[in-house]
């Protein structure tokens, strides 16, 4: 969750370590710090805030050609500049910062503590450069004493240390992302490639058990043993002013503007003469598959509801389940289950737990995600890139869009190869229409009466989005993203369940926003209309002609197009609806508050 940066090399690091915190703040902005290292003793400067507060503080930037830096998501303890990174030991030689959560830290407080160690956070993560320290005065080697200190933790982590005196970086994970970026005259090491894109595009994703010390001019690798391990180094194909706003106010908005080119990237090469084709997947690789579970959190897991949807109508018994409820959840799994991660990140850590738990138990396993190198990937048999591009909204919308398409089209190659499946019978006609959906976005996003929409609703005490079979999952995914980023209540239902409680809230103060998708239609619009009949006003999104015309008090319309990519347009509807009533409340669209982009704590 948290986001750490370091960076080591020639000329000062504290401005790369901040730009790279504000690259990073989407994993956390509860606090912030920085720790640079020049030779006269180790500096920290932190704060509670986000990194802007951080810099305010700063008179001036601290001199050292190495540093640490932290954005903190909080876990153990309050906001507070105690409980800011980077934590120190008792004399301040040691400072180091850490992403994850350590289980263990209550017993090895006490026993540091029994040893005259002094603690001044409520934090997990100050245990760490107390062990360090406690490690060193017996080895007389930092290297050595980090090797020991993470090999007491239990628990995850990603962590970066410096020591007053020493030239390097010490770094160690476990659970927890870590990447290493490789410069000409700086390495860099970081949570997520954002950190330091502006820098270098060649990186390697480090694995759990490495442990990496940095030096001005070099790097090395080795596992908790001391012994060398070799990393591949990878370029990652990221633009690196994809990772910035640009013209837009917030990132939110960029990304969902630029949703056009994500999804043009997302669909490229992957339709061939009317048939499915995906890079490092033929046709029959999934010949010996009968059953399917998909495992997702959050939007992924709405995402991951389209897809079983879709795999359903072609007959392959299908599984859609909360990644993080997987273990008591799953039923039989074997051989011939085929359990599809979906995680925007790659390190979600219940999803990554849900995929560890079924291999463990004979399944094959698939992940589809946004990031070459990350776990997911590499853990899996094999991986799908959605290849949306740098997501820094913790609210996802690009990665949805482009989530959802990657999961269509991988559901007409599992229909095609498993045995007794049968392909859509409109299969072409899908296909063919996914080739326009850019455009139809791009549409979209050019004739939207969102904003207006979104302030004459804007005093609403509830706001019900609700949907049928493939419509459900966007309304859900409409509500998430009401609620996440506009502080209001709002909820997503199928268009069904409506009437099964729920209506008990409806009144003239409820807008019902109905998705329409040219199928299951009939059902939203007897639900519509019962919640009309109460009062509530009705919101249709969908293409002209649809069943609730002569009902709805207000149209956010989508171009004409193929069923199964309706509800991905209504989507974009629904994105700006909540971007804009979250502009007009005034709400920290990009940061909203208690949130952090990837979950990678249990």
């Amino acid at each position: 969750m948290c986001g750490i940066i370091a960076r080591i090399g020639h000329g000062d690091a504290a401005d790369t370590l901040l730009s790279g915190l504000e690259n990073l703040e989407y994993r956390g902005y509860d606090s912030a710090g920085i720790a640079v290292q020049n030779g006269s003793g180790v500096k920290v400067h932190k704060c509670s805030g986000e990194v802007s507060d951080l810099k305010s503080t700063l008179s001036g930037r601290p001199n050292g050609n190495m540093g640490i830096g932290h954005t903190r998501w909080s876990t153990h303890g309050p906001p507070t500049d105690e409980n800011a990174h980077p934590h120190t030991d008792t004399v301040g030689d040691v400072a180091v910062v850490h992403n994850g959560v350590i289980d263990n830290y209550d017993e090895l407080r006490a026993e540091l503590k029994a040893k005259g160690h002094e603690f001044e956070s409520d934090t997990d993560t100050e245990v760490i450069p107390h062990l360090i320290d406690e490690y060193r005065e017996k080895t007389g080697d930092t290297e050595l004493a980090v090797q020991r200190a993470v090999d007491t933790l239990e628990g995850s982590y990603a962590i970066a240390a410096i020591v007053d005196g020493e030239e390097a970086v010490y770094a160690a994970r476990k659970g927890s992302p870590l990447v290493l970026g490789l410069d000409d005259e700086e390495w860099f090491l970081a949570s997520d490639v954002p950190a330091f894109l502006d820098h270098t595009e060649d990186v390697i994703y480090l694995e759990d058990g490495d442990l990496v010390v940095l030096e001005p001019d070099s790097y090395r690798i080795t596992d908790l043993e001391g012994q060398p391990v070799d990393r591949s180094v990878d370029t990652v194909d990221w633009d690196p002013e994809d990772a910035g706003k640009g013209e837009y106010d917030h990132y939110m908005l960029k990304e969902i503007n630029t949703q056009p080119t994500a999804l043009s990237n997302t669909i490229e090469g992957r339709i061939e003469d009317g048939d499915v084709d995906f890079e490092d997947l033929s046709a029959g690789s999934f010949a010996d598959v009968d059953t399917v579970q998909f495992v997702a959190c959050g939007t992924s897991y709405h995402a991951a509801m389209y897809g079983g949807q879709l795999l359903r109508a072609a007959g392959v018994p299908t599984e859609v389940l909360r990644a993080s409820e997987y273990e008591t959840t799953s039923g039989p799994v074997d051989e011939n289950t085929l359990v599809v991660a979906v995680t925007q990140s790659g390190e979600t850590a219940d999803t990554l737990d849900a995929v560890r738990t079924a291999t463990s138990r004979g399944a094959r396993s698939l992940a589809v995600t946004n990031v070459v190198g990350s776990t997911a990937a590499r853990e899996a048999d094999d991986a799908i890139y959605i290849r949306a591009g740098p997501e820094v909204g913790v609210a996802a919308t690009k990665t949805y869009s482009s989530q959802a398409v990657t999961l269509a089209l991988l559901t007409q190659q599992l229909a095609a190869d498993v045995p007794d499946a049968t392909p859509a019978a409109d299969r072409a006609a899908m296909l063919e229409a996914l080739e326009s959906l850019p455009e139809h976005v791009e549409t979209v996003l050019e004739t939207s009466q969102a904003e207006a929409l979104a302030r004459e609703t804007l005093d609403s005490k509830s706001y019900f989005f609700i949907g049928s079979r493939l419509g459900h999952s966007v309304a859900l995914e409409g509500a998430l993203k009401f609620k996440e980023i506009t502080y209001e209540h709002a909820e997503g239902f199928a268009s069904g369940e409506l009437k099964h409680g729920p209506l008990a809230l409806v009144t003239e103060e409820t807008p019902v926003i109905a998705v329409l998708t040219g199928s299951g239609d009939e059902k939203t619009k007897t639900n519509a209309i019962e919640a009309n009949s109460r009062g509530a006003p009705i919101i249709a999104v969908g293409s002209d002609g649809h069943p609730l015309s002569d009902v709805a008090d207000a149209q956010l319309s989508i171009p004409e197009t193929h069923p199964v990519w309706a509800g991905l347009l209504a989507n974009v509807q629904l994105q700006l609806l909540s971007y804009h009533a979250a502009n007009l409340l005034e709400r920290p669209i990009d940061k909203p508050r208690n949130l952090a982009k990837s979950v990678t704590v249990e």
